[in-house]
């Protein structure tokens, strides 16, 4: 109805927004709120009491409200939040006392809150919800002696079903019987909408507990001191048969009903055998396998004994072990302890397998593991015609959390898969392995069955209409990604990928260390690489024989002849004619003359020079020195001039090695003293003085 809908949408976005407003609170404001005001405590319970679970399957078409929805959840689980952190920050916190004494006295939270926020927040948010519990339990251990007081309240619920039903439940605290109580009532007897409320209750019980535990395993030590895992078998024993015979002799008018009820027994089964396990594993397998066997035995023994008292639950134990493989468990202790006494072992083992027989059930051969309850149970119908319901449990649909996500049969690949075709094709020679394969994944990889049904030709309708000599596929292989790869840098020197050797020359780590002095002018290797350039210039023809015909023809131009013969080309130049005519002497380079030439040039050079040195007169002195000498007899000075000032200079020290190379300890020494003694010098002590005038009132602080 639109108008419902309008007002549902308008007072849920009121509660919103005044969540969104708490949210926003500084630390002390959210905490005074939460405190002081009742009404916000009683809509966060109404909240948790009347939101819809995970397993109820409530979807809701109208998007508006969908959405309305998830903005409620997220706000409301937000506030929880940040109600169970007391600290949000270094300047924002509550002393972890005084915050176990507010959230306990103010009852901001209690056991079936915690129960709530499991069952309602665990899909998508276990790893702050585990947060959020631990630290309530560890803040305010109280809550420890409230859960232990709450176990025998689970316990009693679980008597009030059996009661409801007719039934006695072996463990119901040895209440004695009133005289006038009221007659029994069996399932097949009570009103339909009875019936559907205790199924619903135990739905709702059974999955909150496991989401619980598996938010919170510590808390499976306070349920075990109550002999809850015992009581919680011969609880399944006694109730679950008669709840799915009645469902499945039981006249039901509405259409889909029968078979939502039996989808709600499946989960409740489901958890009620999880929930086993999760104590089991907690109390007994985990410190096993973490403490190994020198502090084995102990729980080695209380797993024995627990299996031992629960041997006469057949129902109980076949459903177990058909979900959690009890051989795997015992499997594993005897890794863990090699010394378990066989006997024993033996012993449990040989119940399970007689429980199975005693409940007219053939226990699978090929274990899938936690997947379902039963392997059988691919399509839990009605039947139409006669109103019964396949014995064995199906997933339900409904059940899409982590809690109850039932895995498919483990896909069989490598040597294993391999093994299982060879095994077929040993028998059935003439099958190709693509249908073999095909046979196997119906078959959930039962060798046997495949065989059995492929002889007595009872394979289903989809394998009947496949080629029996159907090959197998072959798995082309993919490209691998360094043939995918594409890089700038492709080809290159350094391209590890395409080439098979790298020049490790030109790789190395750290700075390059150069090459010195010496070596470098010793390198004369330049001087070869121009000598062949050089020669080339050293060839050279005075006069160049040219042909006149090439240039002039056979005919002669006398009148071009006579009129350059009148000219006087160059009479009135000043320079004179050898100047113009002749041609500078080419002289060979230095460096790529002969040793021979070179020293009869110098001879030459030096007796020009001493002639014109006779002609000068006075000899000048054009001698150069080594500026080696030169720099030499100045650092000389220097050190003069600072020993006599009292001045130390060791810049060695200071300067150290190349970058790169690393710096040696008085190197660092001698730069940390000169950073600290660098003010003393030159212009380097401004800072301390402007600041010495500052605080003298020298120099205005603000501007």
């Amino acid at each position: 109805m639109p108008a419902l809908v309008e007002e549902f949408l308008e007072r849920a976005n009121f509660i919103a927004s005044d969540l969104d407003w708490l949210l926003s609170l500084p630390h002390d404001k959210f905490w005074c709120q939460v405190i002081f005001d009742e009404t916000l405590q009683k809509s966060l319970d109404s909240f948790l009491r009347y939101t819809p679970r995970q397993y109820d399957g409530l979807e809701n078409s109208n998007l508006a409200i969908a959405d309305m929805q998830k903005r409620l959840h997220r706000s409301v689980f937000m506030i929880f939040l940040r109600m169970s952190t007391h600290k949000e920050s270094k300047e924002h916190f509550i002393t972890p006392n005084v915050f176990g004494e507010i959230i306990y006295d103010g009852f901001l939270f209690d056991i079936p809150k915690i129960f709530d926020l499991c069952i309602i927040f665990g899909k998508g948010n276990t790893t702050l919800l585990k947060k959020m519990i631990g630290n309530i339990f560890n803040q305010q251990p109280n809550y420890f002696n409230d859960l232990d007081e709450t176990v025998p309240t689970i316990l009693q619920v679980y008597n009030s079903i059996c009661v409801k039903c007719g039934l006695m439940w072996e463990n119901h605290f040895n209440c004695p019987q009133k005289i006038d109580g009221q007659t029994k009532i069996s399932p097949m007897d009570m009103p339909l909408q009875e019936f559907k409320d205790i199924l619903l209750y135990l739905c709702d019980t059974c999955t909150t507990l496991f989401a619980f535990l598996d938010i919170f395993p510590e808390a499976s030590r306070i349920f075990q001191k109550h002999d809850y895992i015992q009581r919680l078998a011969s609880f399944y024993e006694a109730i679950i048969p008669e709840l799915e015979n009645t469902i499945k002799q039981r006249q039901f008018e509405e259409i889909g009903l029968q078979s939502d009820l039996w989808r709600r027994l499946s989960h409740s089964r489901k958890k009620i055998i999880e929930t086993f396990h999760h104590i089991i594993s907690f109390k007994c397998l985990q410190p096993i396998l973490e403490n190994g066997s020198e502090h084995s035995l102990t729980f080695i023994e209380d797993f024995l004994q627990i299996f031992t008292a629960l041997l006469h639950q057949k129902r109980f134990l076949t459903d177990y072990d058909e979900q959690f493989p009890v051989a795997d468990d015992i499997s594993l202790l005897q890794q863990a302890f090699p010394a378990l006494d066989e006997t024993r072992t033996s012993y449990i083992i040989k119940a399970v397998d007689s429980a199975w027989e005693a409940c007219s059930r053939i226990k699978p051969t090929f274990s899938t593991g936690n997947s379902q309850i039963s392997s059988k149970s691919a399509a839990s119908q009605v039947s139409a015609i006669n109103g019964e319901m396949d014995q064995d449990l199906r997933q339900p649909e409904y059940e899409t959390d982590d809690y109850g996500a039932g895995a498919a049969a483990a896909k069989v690949t490598g040597i294993e898969l391999e093994s299982l075709i060879s095994q077929v094709r040993d028998i059935l020679p003439h099958l190709g392995e693509g249908f073999i394969l095909e046979c196997l994944e119906e078959y959930n990889y039962d060798t046997e069955k495949v065989i059995n049904n492929i002889l007595e030709d009872k394979i289903p309708p989809s394998l009947q209409k496949t080629d029996q000599s159907l090959p197998r596929k072959v798995k082309q292989d993919e490209e691998s990604v360094l043939s995918m790869r594409r890089n700038v840098f492709d080809y290159d020197d350094f391209d590890v990928y395409n080439r098979n050797a790298v020049d490790l020359s030109k790789i190395w780590k750290g700075k390059k260390k150069g090459e010195d002095a010496k070596t470098l002018l010793d390198d004369k290797t330049h001087i070869t690489q121009q000598k062949e350039r050089y020669n080339a210039y050293r060839i050279v023809v005075e006069n160049v024989p040219v042909d006149d015909a090439q240039f002039y023809g056979d005919d002669y131009d006398d009148d071009y002849d006579d009129t350059y013969d009148v000219n006087q080309i160059g009479a009135n130049d000043v320079d004179s004619d050898d100047e113009l005519i002749s041609r500078r002497p080419f002289t060979i380079p230095r460096v790529l003359r002969q040793k021979e030439e070179v020293e009869d040039e110098e001879e030459a050079e030096e007796e020009v020079s001493k002639g014109t040195h006779k002609e000068d007169g006075l000899k000048r002195d054009l001698f150069v020195q080594d500026p080696a000498l030169l720099r030499e007899r100045a650092e000389a000075r220097r050190a003069t001039f600072c020993a006599r000032k009292g001045i130390k200079r060791d810049n060695a020290a200071v300067t150290g090695m190349a970058k790169g190379q690393g710096q040696s300890k008085e190197t660092l020494t001698e730069r940390r003293k000169k950073e600290t003694n660098k003010s003393f010098r030159a212009n380097h002590n401004r800072r301390s003085l402007a600041d010495r005038k500052r605080n003298k009132g020298m120099i205005p602080t603000s501007f």
